[in-house]
């Protein structure tokens, strides 16, 4: 088994009335992303607080690395680095001087800090703004620049709260580069996200959260798997084909065909072993299937059926 970077048994944050976390566990192996998915309010930001050792739990337990976030603070803060949903750097200072700050703040020499600094501005596609004014930034450097800060010590822990909000498509997926590289490079990342598609681009496993609790934790194509089984796409060439198009992938599968358009066919395929089949039969009969697609449950789908919300 792999070591485990989060572990956490009953974690439970009350706030007033709202039990904001209630009873979550958390098991993230060393080395993979974890994405967090929950409608707004339902706990993953309070979670990562708990975790990230700004708030303390009122039950339950959690380590990182094996260290408890509740006796041995001062390194598991060592150990992590944090991202939130609203930027950290100083908007008085430029790129260098917000990097530098925060590196000194680590622990480096100021030799250290301006060495690493450069280091992670050009990681970031930022040297050539390193020196200028924070207000000439978009919204895509500004969140590149955050990130880049929380990468000062080196951690191997990383939370990402939602850090690619916002952002244009391009930068977004120059940020998912960056993840890969992060975890290629050896870290850990546990990402909350409000977009389906980036945790099914880059999560190794999701954990759903709803009203405080984990209400499923699985692989992406696990969870897609869970809300039941693949759906056949085929359309007819011939629109006087597809009674009988439709007899014959009813025979082979056992299911009934949804006639979505003119020679549009759409059913349940619980395993792709019978396509060669329906393929086969079809041919036999003089019949001509210009489009065949097998679609998986969106994650979006999974989502809805867990959460009862379509969006998060």
């Amino acid at each position: 088994m792999k070591n485990m970077a989060i572990e956490a048994q009953g974690l439970i944050k009350v706030f007033g009335n709202n039990r904001a976390v209630d009873g979550v566990n958390l098991n993230i192996p060393t080395g993979s992303i974890c994405g967090v998915l929950g409608p707004n309010g339902a706990g993953k930001t309070t979670t990562i607080n708990i975790l990230a050792t700004l708030s303390k739990p009122d039950a339950g337990s959690a380590r990182i690395f094996g260290y408890d976030v509740l006796k041995e603070t001062q390194k598991v803060r060592q150990l992590i680095g944090l991202t939130g949903q609203y930027a950290t750097i100083d908007e008085s200072l430029t790129a260098m001087e917000n990097l530098t700050i925060f590196g000194r703040l680590h622990g480096y020499s100021r030799k250290d800090s301006k060495r690493k600094s450069i280091e992670l501005l050009e990681e970031f596609d930022l040297m050539e703004a390193a020196n200028k004014a924070l207000s000439q930034f978009s919204g895509g450097m500004r969140r590149r620049l955050d990130l880049a800060a929380s990468l000062l010590s080196s951690p191997p822990l990383i939370f990402l709260d939602e850090p690619t909000t916002g952002l244009d498509p391009r930068t977004r997926t120059q940020m998912w580069m960056t993840i890969r590289s992060l975890v290629k490079n050896g870290s850990t990342v546990l990402l909350t996200t409000q977009y389906l598609d980036e945790a099914d681009q880059l999560a190794d496993n999701i954990v759903v959260i709803d009203r405080g609790k984990v209400v499923a934790n699985d692989t992406p194509s696990g969870l897609k798997k869970s809300i039941g089984a693949s759906s056949l796409q085929v359309t007819v060439k011939n629109p006087d084909d597809v009674l009988e198009a439709t007899q014959i992938i009813e025979n082979i599968l056992g299911e009934h065909v949804l006639i979505t358009e003119v020679a549009d066919l759409t059913v349940p395929m619980k395993s792709t072993d019978k396509l060669i089949d329906i393929l086969t039969a079809a041919k036999n009969a003089g019949i001509i299937l210009t489009e065949i697609n097998v679609r998986q449950p969106s994650l979006d789908e999974v989502f809805f059926a867990l959460t009862g919300n379509v969006d998060n």
